[in-house]
């Protein structure tokens, strides 16, 4: 990034040898706005513990997402990122550590202004979680019919408005049950971005879909980013997924984030816990741990 600030300097210079030191000092400083901005930290988790009764999950787990960047967390089932998405959004409460959201301390904040910033949030369940009795774009506008004052008619525009954007015409008058999964998946993403959030969680997006099914979520979950520019948490254990959707990986393991990198960087990882999960290899420092427990 450093060095594509620095060609993007001299490049818009024709003559920079006769702005002198005022004039570079500038531009320099007009670039590292742009370059910090870009990488502004949207969420900061510190150091967080979590437990269940003597199920220690989360073991000083840190991890700190960019803004409008797509960040995945891989790992085995049962290692804790269903419970980080949850912390993260104040569902649960940290036993320890500390998770900032844009700035602001959840654990400090009072019911109310938690509520507020939950708002900042949309979610794609890994079961969809439609509900089977009302119609498609009821579930889409559920979260507008319960927490604005727009009329139904209104609330039923804006949802046939992100139903199309996924795709999807004239169904909106549909049950769940009349869906394929694939469009049950669809249509719980539409209801994710319906309140237009900044930051969208998905929660095993490909799991129970066959593998065109499931790229089609991955090129959706792609195309959002792009098209409302939204910062990204996805977790899964779908490696094809993880490198289709993520800027960068971070791999949970026993409570802690061990590795973070980009898709290349984690496929060239040394480490040998990464590489037998990502290769999916039955022998490994992964189960010979599991089979000492």
């Amino acid at each position: 990034m450093y060095l594509v600030s620095c060609i993007l300097f001299f490049s818009s210079c024709s003559s920079w040898f006769n702005l002198g030191i005022l004039g570079i000092l500038a531009h320099f400083r007009h670039y590292f706005i742009m370059l910090s901005a870009a990488e502004k930290t949207l969420i900061e988790v510190n150091d967080v513990h979590k437990s269940f009764a003597h199920n220690h999950v989360l073991r000083g787990l840190s991890l700190a997402i960019r803004q409008g960047e797509s960040m995945v967390v891989i790992g085995g089932s049962g290692t804790g990122k269903s419970v980080l998405i949850k912390c993260i959004i104040g569902i649960l409460s940290p036993d320890r550590g500390n998770i900032f959201v844009a700035g602001q301390d959840i654990g400090s904040l009072k019911e109310k202004d938690l509520y507020q910033l939950r708002k900042k949030f949309g979610m794609l369940f890994q079961a969809g979680a439609l509900f089977d009795s009302m119609k498609v774009w009821e579930n889409v506008g559920f979260g507008l019919l319960q927490h604005t004052t727009l009329s139904k008619k209104e609330v039923k525009k804006r949802a046939i408005e992100k139903l199309n954007l996924l795709g999807l015409h004239q169904i909106e008058d549909l049950m769940p049950s009349e869906l394929s999964g694939g469009m049950r998946k669809r249509v719980s993403l539409a209801r994710a971005i319906a309140m237009e959030p900044e930051i969208l969680l998905y929660d095993e997006p490909t799991t129970g879909l066959d593998p065109i099914r499931a790229d089609t979520i991955n090129a959706l979950i792609v195309e959002m980013r792009k098209k409302i520019k939204v910062t990204s948490i996805t977790i899964t254990h779908d490696m094809v997924s993880a490198y289709k959707v993520g800027d960068r990986i971070a791999m949970l393991y026993q409570g802690k984030i061990i590795e973070v990198g980009t898709p290349d960087e984690i496929k060239n990882s040394t480490s040998a816990i990464v590489q037998q999960f990502i290769q999916g290899k039955a022998e490994g420092p992964i189960t010979q741990a599991e089979a000492q427990i």
